[in-house]
């Protein structure tokens, strides 16, 4: 496989035609090692249109929902950023290169460990990888500019709406399979929240969700 070649047109053929047309995030995407963050076995899918698994029923997301997710998030060099469900570690990557930090929680260490050793052989030293339970919040290190999380929810729990700084952004997968959307969350200076749905979807879910008490 001509590894440059596939990259080439997985931005060109992918990525770019799903909307994506903030040159940052497709010079981003172009640039960044993606096959060194694939299981091995998966490596010759590395560019393809589908999500990779990572075991433990998690999957790394298709390049075209990250490059989405990535242009929503509008993220700039001073934002501090949360990451929940660090998986391969390449969506940290991207987020590390475009914002100031990253706090990047995975529930399982496994994930922790081989996403900071990749992190490392690229040279990112702007994130920290934690292992935790953050299905339902996490703000130790809040508030947050950027929240982005790479797992689905039933529902988004308020903690993470009042984990953003006014003016913060949020990505999310919300719904129950086989009907999900990506969702954007914008805090503004009034304390309210707005909401825009991106696109459908069907992640995997977050481990450890609290159960959302009413059903609409």
């Amino acid at each position: 496989m001509n590894i440059e070649q596939a990259r080439f047109n997985m931005v060109e053929q992918q990525i770019r035609t799903w909307e994506v047309l903030d040159q940052r995030v497709l010079d981003l995407i172009g640039q960044m090692r993606r096959e060194e963050f694939v299981p091995p076995q998966y490596r010759d899918l590395a560019f393809a249109d589908i999500m990779i698994p990572l075991g433990h029923g998690q999957v790394m997301m298709e390049p075209k929902v990250e490059a989405r997710l990535l242009q929503a998030l509008s993220i700039a060099p001073t934002d501090v950023i949360l990451e929940i469900g660090t998986g391969s570690g390449f969506f940290t990557a991207l987020l590390a290169q475009l914002g100031k930090h990253v706090y990047s929680v995975d529930i399982m260490p496994d994930f922790t460990e081989s996403a900071q050793r990749r992190l490392a052989g690229h040279g990112i030293r702007n994130a920290t990888l934690e292992t935790g339970d953050a299905a339902n919040g996490w703000d130790k290190h809040g508030p947050y500019d950027v929240i982005a999380i790479t797992g689905s929810l039933p529902i988004i729990p308020k903690a993470f709406d009042l984990s953003l700084k006014p003016g913060g952004r949020m990505v999310a997968m919300a719904g129950t399979a086989p009907v999900m959307e990506a969702i954007l969350v914008m805090r503004d200076a009034r304390e309210g929240w707005g909401r825009e749905s991106l696109f459908e979807t069907n992640m995997p879910a977050l481990l450890h969700l609290a159960q959302p008490r009413f059903v609409f």
